[in-house]
């Protein structure tokens, strides 16, 4: 087929609007497709089948394809999901038996492989260390459990399934973009070394992954967003070449322009060079073009052969936390909050018991506040231990005992509350040649799909295309102006380590960015960082810079005790950090 593939997603993630997939249907797509794993999404699963074994995938998903799987059908729309997450093989079923159900003959293949829990000893006996790649420490210095193991496998499996006639593909933890480059070789014929195609399907992926992130969600200057109702979900037409359009069905909320979709490129990547088990894409290669109201092009993405390595998220049990949030009023804040440390060490008998007490002082409140609310503070203290009993109800019970013992005006945002057991996220890497990525067909056949990587090809890097002048920084003078004015900035969690994608308002913008903001003052704005490595990229063809900052969220979501768990908040706090710049860019 010629004519572009239109791939709609209708999730980001487990929870995210039901009614996308229904409301995706009410225009022309060829493949649905709803991402709705993440590393912590992982751990929530494997909680679920300790609780039922027929669990650990996204029951929501059902809800939706019960909605949704007979339109389908009829309209010839594939399904391309990764909802099976712990259990590809049990949602297929279900899948299977809701089809009956709706008196409907859907054919649904699942795919198998990237689960390395049964595997994992063999695969450390045989010497693969699976070292953290953002500590350097192997897997067997770690002393804790691990729950869950699961290689990021590639698209092509996706498409094989499609191939052999499935309606609908499970998928376990493949990336989030083979969601898009599976069914895009599968409907344009690519071959595996079609690098460029294949990284502009990537980088379409990448865009549409996160529903609608790219059509206006979690964005910066929302002023640019005249339609403010509930975004509509996003579209990437992908052509032939790899190119894409993203886009959205006419009459939904929203808006798609380049600063949206330059904002979702920019989300929790590193290096431009992204890695993908399929290929790699050069990110800093895409060009952007506004073709007309809601629709923007992605062109010229370089794509070169994949790395012989997949990455590997390991989510070990950590231990059990606890948190209790005291509330600060009026006067004498820092006073109070020491007090009420003071007394709570007290109750509690010392610290030392715990693994991790912390404690962090939010200030909300403003002097003369006009209202009860703006006078407040949080003193947030979070306990950690291996011991549930030490950070249950031991925990919180000591905690309100200061209720009429502490300081005045003592109040807390919860009641008391049992611990919660709390995840260490360990990425790693291993060999693609010891995972067998398989796809089980409806008729009961089961194939395996090689990894690229297995593959001979030539190993030819891309070759850069020129790169954009980037003008002189204008001169002064200069104006203490809050960061964001000149641009805006999407963040996230990488595991571990957080990302902040900044992009200027303009080309001059970028000059005078490019210039200003290196890895120190970055540091400065973002106190945080101080003490950490960050790293520190360039994406001129984006007007954009990339920082990275390993350790910021360790040891990941589940376990940091950083409020913004997920670093979501990062780039906004950042565009509101006063900085001199040039007069003329304001």
């Amino acid at each position: 087929m010629t004519r572009p593939v239109r791939i709609a997603n209708c999730s980001g993630f487990y929870g995210d609007r039901l009614a996308a997939a229904r409301e995706m249907l009410t225009g022309p797509v060829d493949v649905l497709t709803g991402d709705y794993l993440a590393e912590l999404t992982m751990l929530i699963l494997w909680k679920a089948r300790q609780k039922d074994p027929g669990l650990g995938y996204a029951t929501t998903f059902l809800r939706q394809m019960e909605e949704v799987l007979g339109t389908c059908l009829e309209r010839g729309v594939k399904v391309v999901a990764n909802a099976g997450g712990l259990n590809p093989a049990g949602l297929a079923a279900k899948l299977t038996e809701l089809s009956g159900r709706l008196g409907l003959n859907t054919s649904v293949a699942y795919l198998t492989g990237d689960d390395l829990i049964p595997v994992l000893g063999d695969l450390q006996a045989a010497g693969h260390d699976l070292v953290n790649t953002d500590t350097g420490v192997p897997l067997a210095q770690a002393d804790l459990p691990v729950v869950t193991a699961n290689a990021y496998l590639g698209g092509w499996g996706i498409t094989a399934a499609l191939q052999a006639g499935a309606d609908v593909v499970v998928c376990p933890r493949v990336t989030d973009a083979s969601l898009v480059t599976g069914p895009a070789a599968w409907w344009h014929g690519w071959r595996r070394d079609d690098w460029d195609a294949l990284a502009g399907a990537v980088a379409a992926g990448h865009v549409i992954e996160c529903g609608p992130q790219a059509t206006g969600g979690n964005y910066s200057f929302p002023a640019e967003i005249t339609n403010r109702r509930y975004p509509g979900f996003p579209i990437a037409e992908v052509a032939e070449d790899g190119s894409s359009v993203i886009t959205k069905h006419d009459g939904t909320g929203g808006v798609v322009s380049t600063g949206t979709v330059t904002a979702q490129l920019l989300y929790e990547i590193g290096d431009p060079a992204y890695l993908n088990p399929d290929v790699v894409a050069h990110f800093d290669t895409i060009r952007l073009t506004l073709q007309g109201p809601d629709r923007v092009a992605l062109t010229g993405t370089r794509g070169s052969p994949p790395p012989d390595t997949l990455k590997v998220a390991l989510n070990m049990l950590g231990g059990y936390r606890n948190t209790t949030t005291m509330v600060l009023t009026g006067l004498d804040i820092e006073e109070k909050a020491e007090h009420a440390i003071a007394l709570l060490t007290e109750v509690l008998g010392g610290t030392e018991q715990f693994g991790e007490f912390d404690v962090r002082l939010l200030r909300f409140d403003h002097p003369d506040a006009p209202t009860n609310e703006q006078a407040t503070a949080h003193l947030r203290i979070t306990v950690k231990d291996t011991d549930e009993r030490k950070v249950g109800r031991a925990f919180s019970n000591a905690a309100v005992e200061l209720a009429l013992a502490g300081y005045a005006g003592f109040h807390t945002t919860t009641p008391p509350t049992a611990a919660s057991a709390f995840g260490v996220y360990w990425p790693a890497v291993i060999p693609a040649a010891v995972v067998t990525q398989q796809v089980h067909l409806p008729d009961g056949e089961t194939r395996a799909v090689r990894h690229t990587s297995d593959l001979s090809h030539a190993a030819a890097a891309p070759v850069p295309g020129p790169r954009p002048a980037v003008p002189a920084p204008p001169p002064g003078p200069f104006r203490d102006v809050p960061l964001g004015r000149l641009c805006g900035a999407r963040s996230g969690d990488k595991g571990g380590a957080a990302n902040v994608g900044l992009w200027a308002v303009s080309p001059a913008a970028y000059a005078w960015l490019r210039g200003y903001l290196t890895v120190d003052r970055f540091k400065g704005l973002l106190t945080e960082a101080a003490s950490l490595p960050v790293e520190r990229y360039e994406l001129p063809n984006l007007l954009a810079l990339n920082f990275v900052v390993p350790g910021l969220l360790a040891p990941g979501v589940s376990g940091t005790t950083r409020p913004d768990a997920q670093a979501k908040g990062l780039g906004e706090y950042l565009r509101s950090r006063i900085v001199p710049a040039p007069a003329s860019l304001l």
